[in-house]
């Protein structure tokens, strides 16, 4: 992409290492209960479309009834917006604070779908399964929001410890005050917690309720990386550039 989101964010980013110790002391933030997420990813042929929305209908009732029990904290599905030549076109997600919890709707999901969906049965699939200690979300339901995901990954100089770092000195106080002006509905800065990938792979992932919030988001961040044009190195430092990559996608989310 040429001067994104995703630009900006590796600014944002850097800047720790710059403001950390201001923001440290206006805000403390520490690490919460981990939070797992299960990501099922799709590419799905555009003709079987319809028939993929029919298949997992029976998951969505699965999902409402496990956040309804306390089981899962959130569940949602997302729709590709910019695609990819090998990437997902859909995928359909649940998060839970344990991975039991996670592990036992996955085994009610597999039961729950169609086992002769044409959609299913043709398409590329593959999972992810992730953790969070940094993350705040808004109860509720949401239909049609817009979520924006950054991946990145470290350096192999770099640790888990520099990102818990970045996280609590200046990522997390910047998405909290997004979060609070209602820009975003949810947010959450993830680890893998089964290597699929490499080690090292970390992701920021942003819920915002309009397209008008996603710009009031990138704004800020912008802002931010503007005045303090040492972020970029900062943060290069800590990552490979060449690991990055950025996701868009429409939302359909319900959280606890």
């Amino acid at each position: 992409m040429t001067r994104s989101l995703s630009n900006v964010l590796v600014g944002l980013l850097g800047l720790a290492y710059l403001t950390a110790p201001a923001l440290a002391q206006s805000q403390e933030v520490k690490p919460k209960p981990p939070m797992y997420s299960y990501v099922a990813n799709w590419q799905v042929a555009r003709a079987n479309w319809p028939d993929l929305e029919k298949s997992t209908a029976p998951i969505a009732a699965l999902m409402q009834k496990s956040v309804d029990d306390g089981t899962l904290v959130g569940y949602g599905d997302d729709t590709t917006l910019v695609h990819t030549a090998d990437g997902a076109t859909n995928d359909t997600w649940w998060s839970s604070m344990s991975l039991a919890g996670i592990i036992k709707v996955l085994e009610q999901a597999r039961t729950s779908t169609d086992p002769h969906s044409a959609a299913l049965n043709t398409a590329k699939h593959w999972d992810h399964l992730w953790v969070s200690r940094y993350y705040n979300w808004k109860p509720g339901s949401k239909k049609g929001a817009y979520t924006w995901a950054s991946d990145y990954k470290l350096k192999e100089s770099a640790s888990n410890d520099d990102l818990d770092d970045l996280s609590q000195r200046f990522i997390v106080p910047l998405l909290e005050k997004l979060f609070a002006d209602g820009h975003l509905i949810e947010y959450e800065i993830d680890t893998l917690a089964v290597h699929t990938n490499a080690p090292g792979e970390f992701s920021i992932v942003m819920i915002a309720p309009t397209p008008e919030d996603l710009d009031v988001v990138r704004a800020a961040i912008s802002a931010a990386g503007k005045e303090h044009p040492l972020a970029l190195q900062a943060f290069g430092s800590l990552t490979e550039g060449s690991g990055h990559r950025d996701d868009l996608a429409k939302t359909n989310a319900t959280f606890k």
